[in-house]
């Protein structure tokens, strides 16, 4: 078996994590076919995501995401393409949108 742990810090606040950990449940049961639960907490929630070959967690709190997994035997050979797409699914994700550029002032000549 090969484990994944992956931890990504952000100051987006419970809230907004919560958001987001919803649209990563979404994202890996329609692109991967996992199965997720969520449960919401005070202080902390935890995705619990699971299929043939795979199960783990995603703990999410005001200021980190903390994502374990374990892979089975046939999956482990593939735990570092499986980290990656994980790693970049959950970095976009996080990622702050940009803001809307404001047209530049016009000035008198």
């Amino acid at each position: 078996m090969a484990d994944i742990h992956i931890e990504r810090g952000h100051a987006l606040g419970l809230p907004q994590a919560r958001k987001i950990a919803f649209q990563w449940a979404e994202l890996v049961e329609e692109k991967l076919a996992m199965a997720c639960t969520y449960e919401e907490g005070q202080t902390t929630d935890l995705v619990s995501f699971s299929r043939s070959g795979v199960n783990g967690t995603l703990t999410v709190t005001k200021d980190s995401f903390e994502l374990n997994a374990k892979l089975g035997f046939l999956l482990g050979a593939f735990k570092e393409k499986i980290e990656e797409e994980i790693v970049k699914n959950l970095d976009v994700l996080i990622a702050p949108t940009p803001t809307a550029r404001k047209p530049a002032a016009k000035t008198k000549a």
